[in-house]
């Protein structure tokens, strides 16, 4: 496949001799290579989009989002062909993939209720005869830098929010992932946005930066490590722009004593497994309280060891490679850590081999026992399918444990306690909490929380932080003086003012 950029309703060639490799992390094969973009391909696109925006901005929201409701049946109906692509160049299995396209769909349809969600407020007579309004208006050009884990669906999190609203946008997928988004932008171009409304540039951080500095755009979304987040957060803020940074995280969840763990087992096995552990919602850390340890930890082992791993479009594969050879080293290398600060490794999946698939990048499931709090693997995200086991006493120590992290983005209980979940939801330093769930995403009509470095910025993806984000607030203070009250205030006005005539010589005027 050919990676083009598409801007002003037209694919677009880069000028770049610098390209990318795309490889099926699965068959160790290239399948695609992503142009290197520069500042310019975003300057043409920012141009294009903020000429759109004049008149887009104007159609009514009622027509706006048709374009959104017609998106929606066109990746429905092409969703087996978005799912493979996923599979083949982020490496997910089949069904990974078409779940995860659920989500975007979703949150489609939530953006086409903006005719209802950008409603604004009105009070009369806040003072006799004067009343005030508040109004919604877009903000402008609006960006979204992509992450590779979710090539589908991350970008609908804000993009149908934005058009909704009266926004022209810009995606920049992951240069890793690209060729999904180009499937779907050939969706986008058959849906027949106005030209310049909806824009796509490839490239990495030449690219990313000409996003992040351009005058032009007005509001950034991003999905990544908290690393790269901060500096998306820091260098788009100086710019004047608002922003959206989702970070990283180290999710953990606690199993109580009283928990089903057959239940508990199946879910967090999961979480801390599905897409090969590479999600910003996975269960990383798992917490054990009293006797739950040997029965919980026996069962998460086999769990493990008996997941299958492959290639995600083979039948009964259960859990595919991470996305490239570094990524492998990387978790590996974090494995290795783990040892070395005395966790034990009972299900070790380093070295992994898929028959048929010698160059793919697997890494099997693997449990890190016994970790020690305060080490360093216990702090990493390591987003692989590595799960680290740790225990205490009490929930007391387990909710101290939890709230210790420096990241907040989920964080999970399994209990039958219905006292103890309520608790850990109050006292829980996490935005997105689940109570025997192992994956706590939030539905589309919620926004996709986070807190401490797990997010940057204020408000979150999807929903109505969705709408607040891609609006800014305008509010109008009005009075409408009776007819017969502006006549007599305009003669009264007309009497008490002197005449041109009368002030010249006054004011020295010949």
């Amino acid at each position: 496949m050919e990676i083009l950029n598409y801007i002003n309703g037209e694919w677009v060639k880069p000028t770049v001799n610098e390209y990318f490799d795309v490889i099926n992390p699965a068959t160790g094969d290239i399948i695609a290579k992503t142009p290197f973009g520069t500042k310019a391909d975003v300057e043409a696109a920012a141009k294009a989009a903020s000429e759109a925006y004049t008149s887009w901005r104007r159609v009514p929201v009622n027509d706006r989002v048709q374009y959104l409701f017609k998106l929606r049946n066109l990746m429905r109906e092409n969703g087996d062909e978005i799912a493979k692509l996923i599979t083949n160049e982020a490496g997910k299995t089949f069904e990974e993939a078409k779940a995860e396209m659920v989500r975007a769909y979703e949150n489609i349809e939530v953006a086409c209720g903006m005719p209802h969600l950008s409603k604004g407020e009105f009070v009369e007579d806040i003072a006799p005869g004067i009343d005030e309004i508040m109004i919604r208006q877009p903000v402008g050009v609006c960006a979204t830098i992509a992450p590779f884990n979710f090539p589908g669906m991350i970008v609908f999190w804000y993009l149908p929010y934005a058009l909704a609203a009266g926004n022209t946008y810009i995606v920049k997928p992951s240069e890793k992932v690209p060729m999904t988004m180009q499937f779907i932008f050939k969706l986008i171009e058959q849906v027949g946005f106005p030209k310049g409304v909806v824009n796509m540039v490839n490239g990495a951080k030449d690219t990313v930066d000409g996003i992040l500095e351009h005058p032009a755009i007005r509001a950034i979304t991003f999905v990544g490590s908290t690393n790269i987040a901060k500096y998306i957060y820091s260098t788009a803020a100086f710019h004047g722009k608002r922003v959206q940074a989702q970070g990283g995280a180290k999710n953990p969840v606690i199993i109580l004593p009283d928990a089903d763990m057959e239940m508990a087992t199946k879910i967090i096995a999961d979480s801390a497994f599905g897409c090969a552990g590479q999600r910003c919602l996975a269960v990383s850390l798992a917490v054990t309280v009293a006797e739950s340890k040997n029965e919980f930890t026996e069962l998460i082992c086999d769990a493990a060891a008996s997941r299958t791993v492959g290639y995600g479009l083979d039948a009964g594969i259960q859990m595919g490679p991470v996305i490239n050879t570094a990524s492998q080293q990387r978790v590996e290398q974090l494995i290795a850590l783990g040892a070395k600060e005395g966790a034990g490794v009972p299900v070790d999946g380093r070295g992994t081999v898929v028959k048929g698939y010698e160059r793919g990048t697997f890494v099997r499931p693997t449990i890190l026992s016994d970790v020690k709090a305060g080490s360093e693997i216990a702090r990493t995200e390591i987003f692989g399918p590595v799960l680290s086991l740790m225990h205490v006493n009490t929930i007391d120590e387990a909710i101290q444990l939890v709230n210790s992290g420096q990241y907040g983005n989920q964080a999970s209980l399994f209990t039958s306690s219905g006292n103890a979940a309520r608790r850990f939801r109050y006292e829980a330093d996490a935005g997105n909490i689940g109570i025997n769930i192992g994956v706590a995403a939030p539905m589309a009509f919620f926004p996709f929380s986070g807190w401490k470095d797990s997010f940057f910025g204020d408000m979150h993806g999807q929903g109505m932080d969705a709408v607040e984000f891609f609006t800014q607030k305008k509010v109008v203070v009005e009075r409408w003086p009776k007819e017969q009250d502006f006549k007599s205030f305009t003669i009264a006005r007309r009497c008490s003012s002197p005449s041109r005539e009368r002030d010249a010589p006054r004011n020295g005027i010949t």
